[in-house]
């Protein structure tokens, strides 16, 4: 089936730049296929899906948003509506790429559509509030956004210069994967989580699957990053783990700004994907500048990473606490699973002289997470430091051991 770029809008309010939009990428040989949200008004022209099937799929109805002339729950009601509208389409197959555009009430249900389309099908918003903080509208997704400069409000000399430049971009990428897909090498997907303080381990432990011929994605674990990986693992994108840095759980234990929810850790296990653990950098939980740190902390031991990052050394307790809740994740796990322990510390400023050395610290960790893991699930101890070279050379070997195991059994 031909996929086609979605555009999702108000046909009522913006109906004569979507038109325009839509004018513009069939111009470029690109189908569209237009979903309506409007609800005040009849749309500027016939769309392929009309807001009364996109509130109906809300559980509700045109009339009755009409009737409650809230434009709040309206805008709630047509942001489930069309996210529902999407997913149908992507069952189908008929999703190459999607768009939408509006101000706060246009990006919200625009964004919330986008939100169920897999990452790696272009997506992209022209909006008023692209230039302010974009974090609920993109979310963990490859969703790009472009700020209008001005309201978006008619047809005239900027805006149809601005309105070109989002039709040609979403078309440019849309065209540009077809291309790209048909030439790509398929290579088996690997995801791996890096902080700075374990560059060294997770660069060797790339460099050593890469030789053997694996794709490998590499996460900045700031806790939109751990959520990144685990959404490409829910997808299939991903078919196996090396989880390295697994920092976001402290920081949903103590109260960090690097969080990625209580959830973190569960995907590759529920998934059936492979996964070799490790523990690194949960010596620390994130804060931003010093004096955005909680008062409650203030007799804490500190590290200033750089001047917009505040590192916290985590305690024995918390540590223990990390070692159950790292356990009782791993132990619902379908996959072929693997713990490595560097017992000589966790990251680059966890190890003999320096700031966050802490010999009780990483032995709480050690035996909460020893004694509470599954007795089936291997718990491999090294005296060394987590960047120690044999590190790397030892999570490789291990999750190498798991694929060739998996691709023999298939």
């Amino acid at each position: 089936m031909t996929q086609k770029v979605v555009l999702v809008g108000s046909l009522d309010t913006k109906g004569i730049e979507f038109k325009y939009i839509k004018d513009a990428l069939e111009k470029l040989g690109i189908e569209t296929l237009v979903v309506d949200v409007g609800v005040l008004n009849k749309p500027a022209f016939n769309p392929d899906i009309p807001s009364s099937e996109v509130a109906q799929f809300a559980g509700t109805t045109l009339e009755i948003l009409r009737e409650e002339k809230d434009r709040g729950k309206a805008v709630t009601a047509m942001a489930e509506g069309a996210a529902k509208a999407v997913e149908k389409l992507l069952a189908q197959g008929i999703v190459g790429g999607i768009f939408g555009m509006g101000g706060t009430a246009g990006t919200t249900v625009g964004a919330s559509a986008m939100k169920v389309v897999p990452i790696g099908i272009p997506k992209l918003l022209l909006s008023t509030v692209a230039s302010g903080n974009t974090r609920p509208y993109v979310g963990v997704k490859d969703v790009t956004m472009m700020y209008s400069v001005i309201d978006i409000a008619g047809v005239n000399k900027l805006s149809r210069r601005i309105l070109s430049n989002a039709a040609y971009a979403i078309g440019g990428m849309v065209k540009g994967i077809s291309t790209e897909l048909e030439q790509e090498e398929e290579k088996t997907t690997i995801g791996m989580t890096m902080f700075g303080v374990t560059t060294p381990c997770v660069t060797r432990v790339r460099e050593i699957l890469e030789e053997k011929g694996y794709d490998i994605l590499v996460f900045h674990a700031t806790g939109t990053g751990g959520l990144a990986m685990e959404e490409l693992v829910d997808a299939g994108f991903i078919k196996a783990v090396a989880d390295i840095t697994t920092t976001e759980l402290a920081d949903e234990l103590v109260g960090g700004i690097f969080t990625a929810g209580p959830s973190r850790l569960e995907a590759a296990g529920r998934s059936g994907v492979p996964q070799v653990v490790s523990v690194g950098a949960l010596d620390m939980v994130n804060f931003g500048p010093p004096d955005t740190v909680p008062e409650k902390f203030k007799n804490r031991k500190f590290y200033q990473h750089n001047p917009t990052t505040t590192l916290m050394r985590t305690t024995i307790e918390e540590n223990r606490q990390l070692g159950e809740t790292i356990a009782k994740k791993l132990n619902q796990a379908k996959s072929p699973t693997v713990v490595i322990f560097p017992k000589g510390g966790v990251s680059l400023i966890d190890q003999a002289s320096q700031a966050f050395d802490g010999v009780e610290e990483r032995e709480a960790l050690y035996k909460a997470l020893k004694e509470n893991l599954r007795s089936d699930i291997p718990f491999i101890e090294s005296e060394k430091n987590i960047n120690d070279p044999s590190v790397s050379v030892l999570i490789s070997e291990q999750l190498l051991s798991i694929l060739r195991e998996e691709i023999s059994i298939s």
